[in-house]
């Protein structure tokens, strides 16, 4: 299994298709990258405060949904690198 870090790295140079189990025992496979020319412009907010990153989660950009989702890397079954960049 990819580390965290490589993952990350993986997916902002191409997208993916990941299979992982959700939270309620469902297999979901989602098409997602953290490509910088696909993600969305940042909104500053001041106001906001910084979150905990938890290591055993990442955040992406799920391409269908057009909307950040995350899962647990412990819940990964299969990861597919697709297109430019290809890893």
């Amino acid at each position: 299994m990819l580390s965290k870090a490589e993952l990350k790295e993986n997916l902002a140079k191409c997208f993916a298709s990941v299979i992982f189990t959700k939270s309620d025992g469902t297999v979901r496979e989602m098409l997602c990258t953290l490509m910088a020319d696909h993600l969305p412009k940042q909104k500053l907010d001041e106001e906001r405060s910084p979150r905990a990153e938890n290591d055993d989660v990442l955040a992406v950009w799920d391409v269908d949904k057009q909307a950040w989702r995350s899962f647990r890397l412990d819940s990964v079954i299969n990861i597919h690198y697709i297109g430019v960049g290809t890893v």
